[in-house]
């Protein structure tokens, strides 16, 4: 099915669509689906679908999930190959189309090879890039509407290379947290500073101070973050603003230390800020507060027996370390055992990072993937 899947990917990958607004892409997941006469449900997190195949074999509830995600990234791409993005704005830089392409490859293949006992449930999963698409699924009936035993993900990864898959039977991607922070001065005239209280000096203290959080109030070996990705505030050159916004993320994985970094956070803002006469406003975006992607012992076992099965033991990495970034598949490990595992997909032709604007997902992982799906759903039958 290689051809067949590579025209999937590229066509998918110059329709991007972002976080639960993804109608045409889900609109070409259901047309495939109905092609290949699998049964669906849609309507999940607006635009996600849940797809079945039964097996052949017998009458068992026994149920195994794979889910792909398929949402894009709000940024340009600057690819110029016949397949790059249609839409101004929006790019597939996460390797979603891939991802999804291979498990269409799955679900085509075992619906014409169902020589099983039980149901694989196939999970085309909206908004993970910020939208929490997974646990929207959940809240709109997913795992009631579906028996679903166990669930997993593939995850391209271009450190990786091609053939090669990484895992552990942990934690594998951070908690996200995001926030704002407001500094309240007093605005002026630039030539009289001393009339007024420069939110510009106060917030470029905190920038400074919040690092230490990490540096310094942080076990070394617990692995946790915080950056400060956005600074707005002036509107002129001779003007002292009353105000300027700050943004940023928090990385962790341990609960106890996803809660001293925002108390902390909080004490340090408020603490600089009353220092110089000001006041800080901390707000952190509930919505966007993602657990970290900790990955069930026995399944992630399994999931790496299946991959050295597939790809040789020299090939399967079951001791990778965990990335600082952010997985919404985390909710249904909350309520699911399971593994999240990456997939190399790494050559001489694909070494753009992931989130980057020559990104592109490696073709030559298609069948690969599809050969790990259709193995991981026959050893999950006869264990």
């Amino acid at each position: 099915m290689f051809e067949e899947m590579k025209t999937w990917r590229q066509e998918l990958h110059s329709i991007p669509e972002i976080g639960l607004e993804e109608y045409e892409t889900s609109k070409y997941i259901k047309s495939k689906l109905s092609e290949f006469n699998i049964e669906f449900k849609d309507g999940y997190a607006n635009t996600g679908i849940v797809a079945r195949v039964k097996g052949s074999q017998g009458e068992s509830d026994k149920s195994i999930g794979l889910r792909a995600d398929f949402d894009a990234l709000p940024m340009p791409e600057k690819n110029e190959f016949k397949h790059k993005s249609k839409n101004e704005g929006m790019m597939h830089a996460c390797g979603h189309d891939g991802h999804t392409s291979m498990l269409l490859g799955a679900a085509k293949y075992l619906s014409e090879n169902n020589d099983f006992d039980g149901s694989v449930y196939f999970i085309f999963q909206p908004g993970e890039e910020g939208f929490a698409g997974g646990q929207k699924m959940i809240q709109d009936g997913m795992f009631d509407d579906f028996k679903i035993d166990e669930v997993y993900a593939l995850h391209n990864w271009p450190e990786l290379p091609i053939g090669s898959i990484g895992v552990n039977n942990g934690p594998m991607m951070a908690a996200v947290d995001e926030f704002d922070i407001v500094v309240k001065g007093k605005g002026g005239h630039a030539a009289i500073p001393q009339l007024a209280i420069d939110p510009v000096v106060i917030a470029s203290q905190i920038v400074l101070a919040v690092q230490t959080i990490v540096s310094r109030s942080t076990d070394p070996v617990d692995k946790a973050l915080i950056s400060i990705t956005k600074i707005n505030g002036g509107t002129a050159y001779n003007v002292i603003d009353d105000s300027v916004k700050l943004g940023g993320t928090i990385r962790t994985f341990k609960p106890e230390t996803r809660s001293f970094f925002e108390k902390k956070l909080k004490e340090i803002s408020s603490g600089i800020a009353k220092a110089n006469g000001a006041e800080a406003e901390v707000d952190f975006h509930l919505t966007n507060k993602y657990p970290p992607t900790i990955n069930s012992k026995r399944e992630s076992v399994f999931a790496a027996n299946v991959a050295k099965k597939v790809f040789g033991n020299s090939q399967v990495d079951t001791d990778i370390d965990p990335s600082m970034g952010g997985e919404d598949f985390s909710y249904l490990l909350e309520k699911k055992p399971g593994a999240y595992l990456y997939i190399g997909q790494g050559d001489d032709n694909h070494k753009a990072h992931l989130h980057t604007t020559k990104y592109d997902f490696n073709d030559n992982l298609l069948p690969v993937g599809v050969n790990y799906w259709v193995e991981l759903v026959k050893e999950f039958f006869s264990k």
